[in-house]
């Protein structure tokens, strides 16, 4: 008998300014007790999860480079993300983060796609079969969208975080679509 592998779709996921509350700009989130869920996030995800999406999130954190907040810190932060979200049913299947500061030039750090692939080749080697043209990247930012670009996903800028809609005029990359904030990105993505 053989088996017909489900094709696996992914939204990939900035973090801060889409998960949990944009710290404004050139600030970070340094501890757990500075990060705060979004509304609505925890039963957009597990929306997500339900339609059969595995949620992945891609994020810079460069205060760990900057010596601002260690990776320790970042470990902790990341382990009661999941937990909280777990006990609510929602499944994160990776976590991705670029340490590094701008400066390093690396190839993890958003717009550029490395964190994507590293994602990608792990989910590959347990056995998925990758669907781009049905995955998606949400972001707050404009880099995200260029980083959703550089491998083809869909891409979905949300103003819940750093971005306004008054800057469009200055983007350089145009998003598929827009939408208030995660709620919203998560009903663009289950219309199909």
């Amino acid at each position: 008998m053989s088996y017909k592998l489900r094709n696996t779709k992914i939204v990939f996921l900035d973090r801060d300014g889409v998960i949990n509350a944009y710290p404004g700009d050139f600030q970070y989130v340094k501890s757990w007790g500075e990060f705060r869920f979004l509304p609505g996030i925890k039963t957009a995800l597990k929306r997500l999860n339900d339609a059969g999406f595995k949620i992945l999130v891609i994020s810079n954190q460069a205060g760990v480079g900057k010596g601002i907040y260690s990776q320790d810190e970042l470990d902790l932060i990341t382990e009661n993300m999941l937990s909280e979200l777990s006990e609510k049913g929602v499944k994160i299947s990776g976590v991705y983060y670029c340490t590094h500061r701008k400066e390093e030039e690396c190839s993890c750090r958003k717009p550029k796609a490395g964190l994507v692939d590293i994602a990608i080749a792990k989910l590959k080697t347990e056995g998925a079969v990758i669907d781009l043209k049905e995955s998606y990247f949400v972001g707050d930012t404009i880099r995200d969208i260029e980083t959703g670009k550089v491998r083809h996903l869909k891409t979905i800028l949300i103003f819940s975080g750093k971005e306004n809609p008054e800057n469009k005029d200055s983007w350089q990359a145009q998003p598929d679509f827009t939408a208030r904030d995660l709620t919203g990105a998560a009903d663009i993505i289950l219309k199909g």
